[in-house]
């Protein structure tokens, strides 16, 4: 599910990496995650429990189930406050293709957008109780992905040409690489399901479970690649934390891709307050929560995510810090720490090598990112046309290069 939400981000992590050492690091974050999944399920079998919750506190007891569970919150509900960013954006750029919707319209209002598409959608969805619901929703959130990476792929060949590439736009690595693992591994994490998933299966064994991972995790790398890839060579040091906030306000294909992604960031919401509505009830009711409990809690945590993003609306350091502070403890960390606390081998030593390094690797990422966020935070610019979109109408009749750098260079003189 956050695959869905973080996609529109991995294009802004090849900007920050570098796209060679960019490239690299999305594969290399897949493996480990690929990895860290199997590991957890591994864990499991030597513990004998069923969920991510009961392992971790069975191997670290109740201070680890407490750090889990902070951790298992604040990684769906920060990704519940970027989508709502992420609608905001988005969708109010789609109405402004509507005739009569001008930029002082209220339904050009980002405030007021994100306002209706919770009351109207995210919520009623979100109150369901039966995860199993969301399915076809979900399905639904996968196809219009498809769309979305078509509509990133036609602008890299017809739109991408026309916009000069920045200075050092090829580089092998930029010092930045950190901060991108993050933004990595906030696509990648699907750890919170695991055991659900696992638990699904006709046949639970590790060969099988195995064989399920690799597929998913592979296509989903594939996905990655090809649309951070595609993303980035069209607006190389221009790409924005959204890779939507990008192209020109006129350009109909975009605004058709924008709609396939507003709807489908609303449509995975509820998946992600499904987790943290869980988390809640697993540390506060004992697991379970009556239906007056269900409705306070849900709407307490919507209206949270809503008032946040309405007061916070630069979505690059959001997806930093959420894959940073949640998203790579959940996939490195905690996944490896187990493992070697119930293997019987030492550490460094036959099958415990690769969980020894990915727990070292986690570490460095988690302490090195976030002192690197709040050190340097990056600059945002929102909702703003970009300045390649001022010639005219670019999406349409493309203009010659050299106006456009003529354009540039006048932009970062000034």
């Amino acid at each position: 599910s956050a695959f869905v939400g973080s996609i529109t981000g991995l294009p802004y992590s090849l900007n920050q990496a570098g796209l060679p050492l960019g490239l690299f690091l999305l594969v290399l974050v897949a493996f480990i995650t690929d990895y860290s999944i199997i590991l957890l399920i591994k864990g499991g079998n030597l513990s004998g429990t069923n969920s991510y919750q009961s392992l971790v506190h069975s191997t670290f007891g109740i201070t680890g189930f407490l750090v889990l569970s902070l951790l298992q919150f604040l990684y769906p509900f920060i990704a519940m406050i970027s989508y709502n960013i992420i609608t905001g954006d988005t969708l109010t750029k789609v109405f402004q293709r509507l005739p009569g919707v001008g930029p002082g319209h209220i339904l050009s209002e980002r405030h007021f957008v994100i306002a209706v598409s919770t009351i109207l959608f995210t919520l009623p969805l979100s109150l369901f109780r039966n995860i199993s619901k969301l399915g076809k929703v979900s399905l639904l959130s996968m196809v219009l992905t498809v769309f979305i990476l078509i509509t990133v792929i036609i602008r890299a060949a017809t739109l991408g040409p026309h916009i000069p590439p920045t200075e050092n736009a090829w580089v092998f690595a930029r010092w930045n690489a950190i901060q991108a693992v993050g933004v990595m591994s906030f696509a990648f994490i699907c750890h919170h399901n695991s055991f659900m998933i696992y638990g699904s299966l006709k046949e639970q064994n590790l060969s099988n479970w195995s064989r399920v991972t690799h597929m998913s995790v592979g296509s989903a790398m594939i996905v990655s690649i090809l649309f951070a890839a595609t993303g980035y060579a069209t607006f190389t040091g221009y790409t924005q934390g959204d890779i939507f906030e990008n192209y020109c306000g006129n350009d109909d294909l975009a605004t058709f891709g924008r709609f396939c992604f507003g709807i489908s960031i609303i449509t995975t919401f509820p998946l992600e307050c499904f987790v943290t509505r869980e988390v809640v009830s697993n540390v506060f009711f004992k697991g379970s929560l009556n239906n007056h409990a269900h409705v306070a809690v849900t709407l307490l945590i919507v209206a949270a995510c809503t008032a946040l993003s309405l007061a916070y609306d630069c979505l690059g350091i959001v997806l930093v810090l959420n894959g940073v502070v949640s998203a790579t403890p959940l996939i490195f960390i905690i996944p490896s720490a187990c493992y070697l606390k119930l293997s019987t081998e030492r550490w460094f030593q036959g099958e415990n090598r690769i969980p020894c390094l990915i727990l070292i690797a986690g570490v460095f990422v988690m302490t090195t990112g976030l002192i690197m966020a709040v050190m340097f935070p990056q600059d945002c610019s929102h909702g703003a046309e970009m300045f390649y979109c001022a010639t005219s109408n670019l999406s349409i009749s493309p203009t010659p290069p050299t106006e456009l750098l003529f354009q540039n260079s006048t932009q970062n003189s000034r």
